[in-house]
């Protein structure tokens, strides 16, 4: 196969898009006739810096040069974050990125995000050898405190989830469904999450600690910017940044932690297994990822994979938020099911919400309908292959499957298809990386109980 000129191997194409580009196949590919060293750095808060170390190929292939380093920076904006990159190597392409990633380019939703998490402008700066920054990295530990009587919360697009838990056993659990992303009053938001706060401190003796798990990048407890909040007009943002704070002084003076629900998930798979270098990818309403290392830490990324690429192809779906296309949140949650229902044969019902339709899908598939079958099964080999991507920034020995995506036998078909791929495709990948699910139960209120776990106690 061959895209702008780079010849690469894709044996096993999902059944439902035969069309889809792998970037990290296509990446691999590219950089095998590289010959020109650049080097790309990230700063984001507290002087951290990410630095990676990359090539382009020569002025014949200009085209696949701009769209590897255009698509590279926007990965690691978008899985590590920050509010200035410099690029050293190749000034034509950072003057073409500083245009694009700008209030009026065609990066603008970057731009604008940036805005909105570091309350500063995002830059783009070509740089010397003797002005490119040295890395400066900061891993911090997160959670696993199970003492004491804590809520946890878990805040998704369709459903809320809270426990209540005591001494690290879950003595309470419930799932309600809500409809954050198409609600504009603050206020609705605050009850909701008041109310599952105090019915899971209904079920113990007392509140020791409240720890949340919730969609979104996150300053301290602040969501600076979430999709569980889109509708709510700007200028009542102070109400979405101050939500969680005020909706625990309801519960009571305690300590309260909110953490980002992909790493809230990494820290669940941590906290059952003991083992770290676990990517967590919750496929629900989007796709929410989350890492901890070794030692079962946190990178201090954002790891907002929902909007970094992940296809390559011309004909890959637009994401109506960002306007991007080819990015995460259309290939791995809700939306990569109804996106794929079309050519597996499924017409659903256009007056169902996002969530109604899946649940459709995943009853035929329960069925043993074979489109419905086949969609998660392009699910799968849409992970296997994106693999490739994500391995070439995070060191990965379990990705664990959670989200409603993942209930039932889709889920089952998920994980074994991505499997079959990658022991076809991609062996040593398949040799380091243990893919697998967690139990029916840890998938659907798994990252409410570990929230739970977040605040240390005084």
């Amino acid at each position: 196969m061959n895209y702008l000129g780079i010849d690469y191997e894709l044996k096993t194409a999902p059944k439902l898009d035969p069309g889809f580009i792998p970037f990290g196949v296509w990446m691999k590919a590219y950089l095998e006739g590289t010959d020109r060293p650049i080097r790309i750095a990230v700063e984001r808060e507290d002087g951290l810096v990410s630095v990676r170390e990359s090539a382009v190929r020569g002025p014949e292939f200009a085209e696949a040069n701009f769209r590897y380093v255009e698509r590279l920076v926007k990965f690691e904006l978008w899985s590590i974050g920050g509010f200035r990159v410099y690029i050293q190597g190749c000034d034509d392409i950072a003057a073409r990125l500083a245009e694009a990633y700008s209030p009026e380019g065609s990066r603008a939703f970057d731009y604008g995000f940036v805005m909105d998490v570091y309350e500063r402008p995002l830059e783009v700066i070509a740089c010397t050898p003797e002005t490119f920054p040295a890395a400066n990295e900061g891993a911090k530990a997160i959670g696993g405190h199970m003492e004491g009587c804590r809520i946890g919360f878990d805040a998704g697009g369709s459903d809320r989830k809270v426990s209540a838990v005591i001494d690290g056993e879950p003595v309470y659990s419930e799932e309600v469904v809500w409809f954050p992303k198409i609600t504009e009053d603050p206020e609705y938001h605050f009850n909701e999450i008041v109310t599952a706060f105090k019915t899971a401190a209904s079920k113990m003796p007392r509140v020791d600690a409240i720890g949340v798990s919730s969609a979104g990048t996150f300053v301290g407890n602040s969501p600076m910017v979430a999709s569980l909040f889109i509708k709510v007009p700007r200028e009542q943002r102070d109400l979405v940044k101050s939500i969680y704070d005020r909706a625990g002084a309801e519960i009571g003076d305690v300590p309260l932690v909110v953490a980002n629900d992909g790493d809230v998930t990494a820290l669940a798979g941590f906290m059952s297994t003991g083992r770290g270098d676990i990517l967590g990818i919750a496929m629900g309403t989007s796709e929410a990822v989350g890492y901890v290392n070794d030692e079962g830490n946190v990178l201090g990324w954002i790891n907002e994979l929902a909007f970094a690429p992940v296809d390559l192809s011309p004909r890959a779906m637009q994401d109506e938020w960002s306007g991007d296309f080819g990015v995460g949140c259309k290939y791995f949650s809700q939306d990569a099911v109804i996106k794929l229902a079309p050519a597996a044969g499924i017409s659903l019902d256009a007056e169902l919400s996002p969530a109604e339709k899946l649940k459709v899908v995943q009853g035929l598939a329960n069925d043993g309908h074979e489109g419905a079958l086949d969609i998660f099964r392009s699910i799968g080999t849409y992970l296997a292959h994106t693999l490739v991507l994500y391995s070439s920034f995070y060191e990965i020995k379990t990705l664990l499957v959670l989200g409603r995506v993942a209930s039932g036998v889709g889920g089952d078909l998920v994980v074994d298809v991505c499997n079959e791929v990658l022991a076809a495709e991609y062996p040593e990948l398949a040799d380091a990386i243990n893919v697998t699910l967690p139990d029916e139960m840890m998938r659907r209120v798994g990252q409410s109980v570990a929230a739970a776990s977040l605040p240390a106690l005084a």
